[in-house]
Order: structure tokens, then sequence, then C-alpha cells
């Protein structure tokens, strides 16, 4: 945890900022008059004649003014972020992610046509339609999808249309300070408890939204390109919604008023669907905390008595009554279209109606049903997460593992929605005063029911800025919690400085009392938060790792670009390119083949060099030259094969093997995860290797053993025994062998090599991060590399 004194220009702003909010509202207090009138004040010229009061409307007015202030402060801070914190663009692997699945829906596709070769697309979070079949001989033509939800995608791909992608965080961040003013309007109690006044608790909806415009964790997640700016907004907006039905129903039932079908509380109550059905296609955990979280915002309103729950007469009725049916099937409704859209995503990034996030570590690490929702042993991915894995699970994902992982999230927690630590005391208290009120129940517990939808996840998720990010999607409700704190804390405050001048002073007081509640998130960001989000400004080169203005400021205008980073891709790729294509860098012959198979344009390489010691990250955009004629061998560096085709009893990683006998210092490691059979399969570019004499390269370690079997178009052709020559002992260096070349048939459509491990009694034994790591036998097998010799060109 960092703390002290600001350091960067955005903290000494915040800091200045919060000491003039403090100075003001000390200058109202005591600026106030010293008494108040003890009678009602008098009534506004007119209001006599009209019967009305025009308080109440123009209050409702004036707060609405002011929440749509509060918005617009909330966006051009999210801007602002983009600009000073994130310099540009997508950071953490994750945004870009999302930012590769939001162009390729602007372009229309869920899942794209996946081209040979196929290692120049595919890679980390990216899945084939394919990975739960085959497609040897022609089966079914390979799609490949990002492996996230497409609820935020979806919207975001609508800023692509625009040309603004990066104006949708803004635009949520002002949809969410509304939406939080909005659900504090329909939660914040009536009274201060239960015995005392009847007065409301005053503007709880304007400073909520204050601490929502005032978040930085907030600002973060809607200016970088996270899916939990929307996941919030759904869920806030499928509370409120739900309420707000239930408040016009009630309304209706108790004058007796015929409602149509379409009424208010049927619009309502389909907006909440709706908000409910994208949050299951955006974060379905965080859907099933707000399912867990409805029933609290229904059953007061359907307790004996409640105007919408039926006559009281004899027993209560068996079943809802038809109002509170119709509301339901109004909700179920709305809901469609986001369910809907969560089915075509994992039917065409699965090819079937499966978890794409499934399928993508079936087949991308392990050990196998490493990343499941749930709890026991092998719960745990040793290739994404393995130092996490490696440092929290050695039992599994048991109770313990579950309450240090929820604990730790918790703790970080603590600074997100008020940016720093103490200031979480305020939800906490808010939390117990909305319990002691069925109307606002559903807030105090809405945070433990999110806690809960993601303890059986067993990864942390927690980074610097981004905060404990599994539990952003409730921060409008604990914004709403904490201003009922503040500004019930205030109210007491006043009634015992100035009881004796009436309630007319104590509620003037609030305000000032508001004003300096506003100073407590700007200080926390000033001597806290800041560093959590300079340190996420900084890390990994500091920079987006593509930048389209790099590529035109280089006089790159028509060709190939590849990038050697997971993010550069997602960022710089396009399903539907023009001119400019991005693609993988590999150091291979397959960089050459894609080259070939799009009709050999000129070609650049983007290097995003971050130094040794950290710092700002360099570019530079060179050009990358392949001979006109196809060599006469090239080289198929194993790690490029990854991620595999199959998996079955193993897995395959790849890792570094620096100082050894491996081929560029890496190579694709075999391992296996129990007894039984241990196969990977992994594709080769059928096209470039028909008529061609291929010879594969292993590594070994150890007494490691196995089989490098080739197959075509599904058949068995060859096999190659693979054994140490000796036993040697554990941590003896690697041994690499060259495999006999054996020539591939010219009609050839589906080319794979399968490789068994025989060692399969061994257990996985994680080693250091990224190197290559041995079984309990001290057993290492590996493919090195794919020699090629002859074969044709894309031409031929």
């Amino acid at each position: 945890m960092r703390a002290g004194l600001p350091r960067d220009p955005a903290q000494w702003i915040a800091l200045a900022l919060a000491v003039a909010a403090l100075l003001a509202g000390a200058w109202l207090l005591r600026r106030s008059p010293a008494t108040a009138r003890a009678g009602p004040a008098p009534p506004r010229p007119g209001a006599a004649r009209s019967g009305r009061d025009p308080a109440p409307r123009s209050g409702a007015a004036l707060g609405a003014a002011i929440a749509a202030a509060l918005s617009v402060v909330a966006a051009l801070l999210s801007a602002a972020y983009v600009a000073v914190y994130l310099r540009g663009g997508p950071r953490i692997i994750d945004a870009t992610s999302y930012w590769l699945e939001a162009r390729a829906m602007a372009a229309g596709y869920l899942a794209w046509p996946l081209d040979e070769p196929a290692a120049s697309v595919l890679g980390r979070f990216l899945v084939r339609s394919d990975a739960m079949g085959d497609t040897m001989a022609g089966r079914g033509a390979a799609e490949v999808a990002v492996l996230f939800p497409p609820g935020y995608p979806a919207l975001l791909a609508l800023g692509f249309l625009a040309g603004a992608p990066l104006a949708v965080g803004p635009a949520l961040a002002a949809a969410l300070a509304i939406a939080t003013y909005d659900l504090a309007a329909r939660f914040a109690p009536e009274g201060p408890a239960p015995s005392g006044s009847a007065a409301p608790i005053r503007f709880v909806p304007l400073v909520a939204a204050l601490f929502s415009a005032l978040c930085a964790a907030l600002r973060y997640h809607t200016a970088d390109t996270m899916s939990h700016g929307l996941a919030a907004l759904c869920f806030t907006v499928a509370l409120a919604s739900a309420r707000r039905a239930l408040d016009e129903e009630r309304a209706a039932a108790s004058t007796g008023a015929a409602t149509g079908p379409l009424g208010p509380a049927v619009r309502a109550a389909a907006l909440g669907g709706l908000a409910a059905g994208w949050l299951a296609a955006t974060r379905p955990p965080s859907a099933l905390a707000l399912a867990a979280t409805l029933p609290f915002v229904i059953l007061p309103a359907i307790a004996p008595g409640s105007a919408v729950a039926g006559p009281r007469e004899g027993d209560p009725p068996p079943r809802p009554s038809p109002r509170l049916a119709r509301l339901a099937a109004a909700m179920a409704i709305g809901a469609l279209p986001g369910l809907a859209l969560l089915a075509a995503h994992q039917r065409a990034a699965t090819g079937a109606f499966a978890s794409s996030q499934a399928a993508y570590y079936a087949v991308s690490d392990g050990p196998p049903g490493c990343f499941r929702y749930g709890f026991g042993a092998g719960v745990g991915c040793l290739g994404e997460h393995g130092d996490f894995v490696r440092h929290n699970l050695a039992e599994g994902y048991g109770f313990l593992a579950a309450a240090g992982t929820t604990l730790r999230r918790l703790k970080l927690h603590l600074v997100d929605a008020l940016n720093a630590e103490p200031l979480a005391l305020l939800v906490l208290a808010g939390a117990v005063i909305a319990w002691r009120r069925p109307r606002s129940r559903a807030l105090a517990i809405a945070p433990l029911l999110q806690v809960a939808a993601y303890a059986p996840f067993y990864f942390d998720g927690n980074y610097p800025g981004g905060g404990a990010r599994f539990f952003a999607d409730v921060l409008p409700v604990e914004h709403v919690l904490a201003a009922m704190a503040a500004l019930a804390l205030a109210e007491r405050a006043a009634t015992a400085a100035h009881a004796e001048r009436g309630p007319a002073r104590r509620r003037g007081a609030l305000l000032p009392a508001a004003l300096l509640a506003a100073a407590l998130p700007l200080a926390g960001f000033a001597f806290r938060a800041g560093f959590d989000h300079a340190a996420l400004r900084d890390r990994e080169g500091g920079l987006p790792m593509f930048d389209p203005a790099a590529v035109a400021r280089a006089g790159v205008s028509r060709g190939l670009v590849f990038v050697d980073t997971d993010h550069g891709f997602n960022l710089g790729f396009d399903p539907a390119p023009e001119d400019v294509a991005v693609l993988r860098y590999r150091g291979d012959a397959i960089d050459r083949m894609a080259w070939e198979a799009r009709g050999r344009p000129p070609a650049y390489r983007y290097r995003f060099a971050i130094p040794d010691g950290g710092g700002l990250a360099s570019v530079s955009i060179t050009p990358l030259v392949f001979d006109a004629e196809p060599p006469g061998e090239a080289r198929i560096e194993g790690e490029s094969l990854w991620p595999p085709r199959d998996q079955r009893g193993a897995f395959a990683l790849p890792e570094h093997a620096g100082g050894t006998c491996a081929s560029g210092g890496r190579l694709l490691a075999v391992h296996a995860a129990g007894r039984g059979e241990a196969v990977v399969r992994v594709g080769l570019p059928a096209p470039w290797l028909r008529g061609a004499r291929i010879s594969p390269r292993v590594a070994l370690s150890g007494d490691g053993a196995g089989e490098v079997r080739l197959l075509v178009d599904g058949a068995l052709l060859h096999v190659w025994r693979v054994e140490p020559a000796a036993p040697s002992p554990r941590g003896a260096p690697l041994a690499c062998a060259e495999l006999p070349p054996y020539p591939i048939p010219e009609g050839a459509v589906g080319i794979e090599l399968s490789l068994a491990r025989e060692d399969a009694a061994a257990t996985w034994e994680t080693g250091e991060t990224g190197q290559a790591g041995q079984g309990q036998t001290g057993a290492l097998f590996a493919l090195d590399a794919l020699s090629v010799v002859g074969g044709n060109s894309v031409d031929r």
C-alpha cells in the first residue's frame, strides 16, 4: 500500500480541490443565519391560488440539474484519465482483448474466419470455433473469437462504428453518475432511524452522484476498455428499475387506477430486465449477485399489508398477484436480448453452446479443468496464473484458499469506493443504516452477494488502479451507502449543535456538510489512491503497446506490420483490414508464410522495447525483408504452435529455456497431468508443407520419453519414438535431438503433430515463472522446433 504526500500533478490538483471544498463548507457554516424561523416558511406568491406547493417540483428539478452537471464532471474526468494515465489507449491484456472483440463485432463478426497460417493470429485469449470438435479433412471451416462475454464489446462496437471507441467510457461515466443519483432517490431511507424523526436524510442522491464522479476506480473502469463500468451501470439500472416498477404498481393499486399492458410499471420492469440480461452477457457472476439481490427488493413490496400484495383476508395468496406476475414477465422478456447475445457469442466462439472461456483454457493451459467456477483440487491454471497458483493454491482451492482470495480482494477493495481505506467505514456505516429499513435493505445486501458470487473463482483479479475489479460492479451501491452514512452523521451533528435553533437551521447545515463530504474522496486520491493509478500508468512501458499513429508517422500506408506482444496484436489486428494489416511476429518461417499468403506486400516489424530498469518504452518500425524465392529449408519454432488443437491428460506451455540447446531459447513443453493418456495435438500450416519433408526437433531432460506422431487428414501417417540415450539425474541440462525427416503427401489438407508423453504418471511441478519445469521423475519432453525441407510456396 502506497501513501504519502502528493507527487503527481493530478494528486496536487485533487488536494487543492479538497482544501477548497473544506474552506467553502466551513465558510457556509459560519455564514448561515444565527437564528431560524420556528414556524413554517411563508407560502410563495401564487401558491395559495394554485393549491399546490411548487417547492418539491422545483427541488427535484434542481437536483436533476446538479446530477446532470456531476455526470458531465464524471465524463470529463474519465476522458482526462485516458490521456493522463492510459496515455491514449487500452493498457492491460484484458482491455486490449475487449478492444479486439469490439472491433470484430463492428465489422459484423462474433467469430471471424481463421486463415492459414493460424499461428499468425492465434494467441492469448483467442479461442477457435472448432475447439469443441475437429476440422481435419475439411470438416468445417475454423473461426476465431475473443473468449470474453459479448455484452461490453457490443457497446464498444458502437464506438468503433462512430469512429470514437474511447468516447464510450466517458459516456458510461456520465450515465453511471445519473444512475447512482436515481438509485439513491429510489432506495434512500425515509428517516434516519426507525425510532427517530420521519424527516428524510436530505441530499443523499446528490452526494452519492458526487462520490461516483470523484471515484478514481470508476474513472479507470470508464476510461480503459474494461467491462466493469458497463456492468456497474447494468447492476444499478436493474435495481433502480425494479424498485421503480414496484412503486408505480403500488401507486396504481392504491388508487385503483387501471393500467395498460405497457404502463409505467411494466416499462420500468422491462428496462430492469434489459439491464439484468445485458449484465449476464457482460459479467455472468455479477448477474448471479443481482438475481440474489432482487428478492430483497421485491419481498418488502409483497409483505402483508402492502398495496401490491393484494387483500389480507384469510391466508396469504398462494401465488403472486397478477400484477406482480405481469412485472415478472416484463422483466423476463426484457432480459432476452442480452441472453440471446450471450448464447450467440458462445455458439460462434466454440461451435457449440458451451463456455468460450472453458473452451480456451481446455486447450491453452493446464492442468485439465484448471479454469472453472468452483472448488476442489486442480483448480488454478499454471500457464496464465502460475505464480499465483504456486503461492496460494498449493493444496487446491478449498475453503481456506477461497477465504484468502476473498480477503485479499476485500483488502484492496477498501480503497475503491472513496479513494482511501479509512473512508470505507462510511460504506459499512451506511450498510447498517440501510439494513434497518426494509426499503433500502437490498443496498446493504448487494455488496455481500457480489463478494459471494466471485468467491468460487480462484484468481484475485486485483491490480493497481483497477482495484478489486470483481467488486467494482457494486461501487454505485456503495456510493449510495456512503452518502447515507455521511449525511446521517452530518444531520446528527447539526441536531446536536443547533437543537435550540429549530429544524430549519439543522437542514441548512446539511448543504455545507455535503460540500465537506466531497473533500473526503479528493483528499483520499491526493494522499492514497493517486499512487496506485500512477503505478498503473507506468507499468509495462507506460504506453499502449500498439499505436497506429506511430505506424502512420513511419510512412507505412500499406502492407503487413508484425508485432511481438499480445497487447499490440489485440490493439492493431483488424478482422477486416484495409491497407495495413497487423499480425503476430513469430521470428520463424510462420512470418514468411503469412507474407506469402497475403500477396507478398511490404512488411514491417513493430518493436515495443521496455527498458531493463523500467521506464517509458521506445517504439521502432523497421522494414522486414523476405527473399522472393522460398528457402530450401525453413524452421518453425515449437512455441509458435501454441495454443494446441487438443489436450488429453496433458497440457503444453511455451517456456523459456535460455542457455540450453533449445532453438531461440524457447520451446513448447508437454506436461503430463496424471495417469493414463497424455497427448497434446498441435496444428501445422498445411498449404506450405505439402510435398515437403518435415523433421521434428525435440528436447529431453532426465528420463523423459515419448512419441511424436504425424497425422494427415485425421489418419496416423508416421511415429517418431523418442527416448533419452541414458537416464540423467534430476536438473540435468536439456538434450536436443533432430528426428529423421518424413515426407508429407502432396494432397494433404490437415496436418497435425501429436506429442505423447510416456511418463504420464509424473505430476507437474511448477518451476520458476517462464522457465522449463520438470515432473517428479525429473523428466521433460518438449517440441523445440520443426525443420521443413522443400515444400511449396503459397503460389504453388
